[in-house]
């Protein structure tokens, strides 16, 4: 039995909602069927079995998809990079993570959203030290806070998890104070645990709402104005094209 299968039947086992699942023998459907049950599995404790292989399995998945250091990135302007790429192969101090206010990651099995891919990639001890943050925290995590927690499986020492605003409707300047407090937050976490290099996703746009380039915007205003005081690296990260355009206007003096 190889890893991937018996991570599989591991999952599979504790969970009493499911009937006999046919494991395919095409690798792709074997990935979204071990994908799906990780991303609906509880926040608990495994057994070191399981999560040996998972590391194996996980770390192994991420060096064939290619990791990029940030020491090998050329900066936009000082201490300041624009990469476009999935964050989950980043190697730097801190990644950020646009989690929702549960804390604990997207439960929506195989959604494409960042949250999701980072639970994912980083494996299961990451959603169990989440839900342990939130239980002796007791409240949902309000909108502009930030969490520090371990990066596991991930080629970054640490993932950052922040909460953002959600735009339904019209911009407000009270979405804007909070979007400015997402980085905020997550700049003082990184400095405060001696981290020098953090990577930020976009943070409240796409499904929340939040205008792109109002959202580049703030981030990289208020990334500015923290470099003035703190020696950190800040890596915007980006996916879209679109993204990457906004940003690259934005920044070295353009």
């Amino acid at each position: 039995m190889n890893k991937l299968d018996f991570l599989i039947n591991y999952l599979l086992s504790e969970r009493k909602d499911v009937g006999n699942i046919r494991i395919s023998d095409d690798n792709a459907d074997k990935f979204r069927l071990y994908r799906s049950l990780v991303n609906i599995r509880p926040a608990e404790k495994a057994d070191d079995s399981f999560l040996q292989a998972e590391d194996e399995y996980l770390t192994a998945l991420t060096e064939r998809k290619g990791i990029t250091d940030t020491a090998d990135l050329t900066p936009a302007e000082d201490g300041i990079y624009l990469w476009q790429g999935d964050i989950t192969t980043l190697k730097c101090g801190a990644i950020v993570n646009a989690a929702n206010s549960g804390m604990t990651g997207c439960w929506q099995p195989c959604h494409s959203c960042i949250d999701n891919c980072i639970h994912t990639f980083a494996g299961v001890r990451l959603r169990y030290e989440c839900g342990q943050i939130m239980q002796a925290q007791g409240h949902e995590e309000p909108t502009g806070k930030a969490k520090i927690t371990k990066a596991y499986n991930l080629p970054c020492d640490f993932v950052i998890h922040t909460v953002g605003p959600i735009v339904q409707e019209r911009l407000t300047d009270e979405h804007c104070r909070l979007l400015e407090s997402s980085y905020k937050s997550c700049l003082d976490l990184a400095v405060q645990n001696g981290i020098g290099s953090i990577a930020f996703c976009c943070i409240s746009t796409g499904v929340f709402g939040f205008p792109q380039k109002e959202a580049a915007e703030i981030a990289v205003r208020t990334v500015r104005e923290y470099r003035q005081k703190h020696d950190i690296q800040v890596i915007f990260n980006v996916f879209k094209e679109e993204d990457y355009e906004i940003y690259k206007g934005l920044l070295g003096g353009n």
